[in-house]
């Protein structure tokens, strides 16, 4: 391995043993994407083959179908504790991409989910995959990164980590958002993924002349054109790219501080 994806890897599974020595009830959130899917792949590593933690899938209910059949497999090959959280009274009440805005459909899907499914489990700590160079708001980050009572972000008065000395205290009521994999970029990704031959879904690669780059729910997802029909072809395309890579997704599109408002009030 180079030595470059060998330094990410062991700080990626220094901070994941942390994590279980700081926190009483810690738990990792997976939406199938390639990024937390190489965070659970991390955490195997880094617990030898098994994985200590509760696995949080949110689910808005539009999802790619591949996604779901993705989780299924994984989670029952893996032996995941797989604990899947939906706003069922949003959506009982209608909440859908086409039944709000973009931010309001994304904070009460995804958002307010998380809140519930963390009050109902009792976590203390929820593990993410976000990386800093996928948004400027991402970047503002920290890897230990507390969150309130409210699940508010207060991203102007955060803790310092120098040296990599991170403070584990929150707010009563509040929680720990934990980043192993901030410094990671997508190149790495793709470069570790083939490195250790990590499951992805097929959505990554092309199909009839287009791919997705970045997946999460189907109705706000757009395909770029690609002929990359491997990990390897997604390396080089990733490569030589001049687009962001969130640049099919319709909440960074919606207005230019979309997700900065989505983060402060707790979006993942």
């Amino acid at each position: 391995m180079p030595s470059a994806l060998r330094d990410l890897e062991n700080d990626t599974v220094q901070v994941l043993r942390e994590v279980r020595g700081r926190f009483t009830n810690p738990a990792l959130l997976w939406s199938m994407g390639k990024d937390s899917t190489t965070l659970l792949w991390l955490v195997r590593k880094a617990f030898f083959g098994d994985v200590p933690f509760p696995v949080i899938h949110i689910d808005t209910s539009y999802k790619f179908r591949q996604m779901y059949e993705f989780r299924d497999r994984w989670s029952r090959e893996w032996g995941l504790d797989l604990r899947v959280h939906r706003n069922e009274k949003a959506l009982a009440a209608g909440m859908g991409p086409t039944a709000a805005t973009k931010l309001e459909c994304c904070t009460a899907l995804k958002t307010n989910a998380l809140q519930e499914a963390l009050e109902t489990g009792g976590h203390d700590a929820v593990l993410l995959g976000i990386r800093g160079d996928e948004h400027g708001v991402r970047a503002k980050e920290r890897v230990f990164s507390p969150r309130d009572r409210s699940f508010g972000w207060d991203y102007r008065n955060q803790p310092a980590e120098f040296w990599d000395l991170r403070q584990a205290a929150v707010d009563e009521g509040g929680h720990m958002r934990v980043h192993p994999m901030l410094s990671w970029r997508e190149i790495d990704i793709w470069e570790y993924v083939r490195q250790e031959g990590i499951p992805v879904p097929d959505l990554y690669f092309a199909n009839d002349g287009n791919r997705y780059r970045s997946i999460g729910c189907e109705c706000c997802c757009s395909p770029v054109r690609s002929d990359a029909g491997t990990v390897t072809d997604v390396v080089i395309e990733v490569r030589r790219s001049r687009e962001g890579e969130r640049a099919g997704r319709a909440q960074d599109k919606e207005d230019a501080a979309a997700m900065e408002k989505l983060r402060a009030l707790g979006y993942m």
